[in-house]
């Protein structure tokens, strides 16, 4: 007779490989490799560059970057009025297209408004905002600007197409450049002057290069691909949302996260705005590699859900635990060992980005498992919801920042009252895609 046990054993054996046959032939997790390994890549390239960068360049050029950056942040959002985000919508090319130039007249026309609001008023909004550090350099963000919606254009333009390979291989070069850059030129002038060009000018050759590599995809001799029969006008109708909600939720998101950055070269220095970017920084990468990663797929893969009618419930409440499980010990490790990490790896002169970071990474976390959620929200014509959430989130992130600073006056005080804050929204806003979920049946998102 056949022994029960081998048999049952050889029955599990058998479940486990057809269970990995599975997995490794789904396309959705093949996809989720590829968008994971560009992004490794990138961050593996970053951080091997980052305790080289750190000992060349002062906390205060990382300080002044970051207010760069974050005054950038602030206004991209209505560079192109969020259009790019609604290329992987439409069913047709033919509109996705359309939504394509929608969006590049839209940011040149922003560009040049803005040059024109700086040359005019620059060194007005300069003193109002007491911005005085980076004067130098605010004729430099009508380029950011550009070189962003042209980014975001390709960018998602590819995800419709599902050219994964393609961004995560620009992603690593660019990585690898931009980083280069930085290193090299820092060995002889150590300046934020050199941080900000280089921010500055990497978004547009990644830009560039993502353009190359939709060209190389693309038959470019069929001139009817150029053509979009649905005019513009009506375009921008139909994906009205994304100008009216999704581009104010996205100013007011990066206001929020702004606001720490400026509040803290503010009252405590530039070293200080540079001990909170390179905290989030850091933590941020895990964030980049998976959660971002799959949160573009993710997009890609509940779009074609919605439109053949599953269930989306369980789609956003399994990516969302998978990610929960995935980055519990790395931020854990973080909370308990912060101070140390940054000081070992970075120099001593950074173990305050350590402690930073500690707090930081309760709030990080909550940010790294909603992906699912915030990819859903445009499937779930949630964005108008989303423009609420965020409203309400800028206040209560302000108000925690306004007790930690002025009440309490302690820059680590008010990091642990803006990280709590943060996991609140997250959580809040994690339980409000999987609610809306569960009473849309059969949405049609195009």
């Amino acid at each position: 007779m056949p022994n029960p046990t081998c048999a049952s054993q050889a029955f599990s054996l058998a479940r486990i490989q057809g269970f990995l046959s599975n997995t490794y032939k789904s396309q959705f997790v093949r996809n989720v490799a590829v968008v994971v390994s560009g992004s490794a890549g990138a961050q593996a390239i970053t951080m091997a560059f980052a305790p080289i960068i750190t000992r060349l360049y002062r906390p205060e050029a990382f300080g002044l970057l970051n207010m760069f950056m974050a005054i950038v942040a602030v206004i991209m959002p209505i560079a192109a009025l969020s259009y790019p985000i609604a290329i992987v919508l439409p069913k047709e090319d033919d509109d996705a297209r359309g939504i394509a130039r929608l969006s590049a007249y839209i940011a040149l026309s922003m560009t040049v408004l803005a040059a024109l609001v700086l040359l005019i008023a620059g060194d007005l909004i300069v003193e109002l905002l007491h911005l005085n550090e980076i004067r130098s350099y605010i004729m430099l963000i009508p380029l950011v600007i550009v070189f962003s919606a042209w980014l975001q254009i390709n960018y998602h333009w590819l995800i419709r197409k599902k050219q994964f390979k393609i961004n995560a291989r620009v992603a690593v070069l660019q990585a690898f450049l931009t980083n280069s850059a930085k290193a090299g030129i820092g060995l002889f002038s150590p300046q934020a002057s050199v941080l900000i060009l280089v921010y500055t000018l990497g978004s547009g050759l990644q830009a560039f290069m993502l353009s190359i590599g939709i060209k190389k995809t693309e038959n470019g001799n069929d001139k009817d691909k150029l053509l979009c029969k649905t005019p513009l006008r009506q375009l921008a109708k139909k994906y009205y949302d994304f100008p009216m909600y999704r581009a104010p939720q996205i100013f007011l998101n990066t206001v929020s996260q702004s606001i720490p950055i400026i509040m803290l070269a503010a009252f405590f220095g530039p070293a200080s705005a540079g001990f909170y970017s390179l905290g989030k920084g850091v933590l941020g990468m895990p964030s980049d590699l998976i959660s971002k990663s799959l949160g573009d797929v993710f997009y890609s893969r509940i779009t074609e859900a919605a439109n053949s009618g599953e269930k989306l419930t369980n789609l956003i409440l399994k990516a969302t635990l998978g990610l929960a499980a995935v980055g519990f010990i790395p931020f854990a490790l973080v909370i308990a060992f912060g101070p140390w990490l940054f000081g070992f790896i970075f120099g001593s002169e950074w173990f305050l980005a350590g402690e930073y970071a500690r707090w930081l990474a309760l709030w990080m976390f909550s940010a790294f498992i909603n992906r699912p959620s915030v990819a859903s929200i445009p499937v779930l014509s949630l964005q108008d919801y989303f423009l609420i959430y965020e409203i309400l989130s800028v206040v209560l992130r302000i108000i925690t920042l306004i007790i930690g600073f002025y009440m309490l006056k302690s820059d680590i005080l008010a990091i642990i009252l803006f990280s709590i804050a943060g996991v609140f929204l997250n959580t809040a806003l994690i339980l409000l895609t999987i609610y809306k979920s569960l009473f849309q049946a059969n949405i049609k998102v195009a």
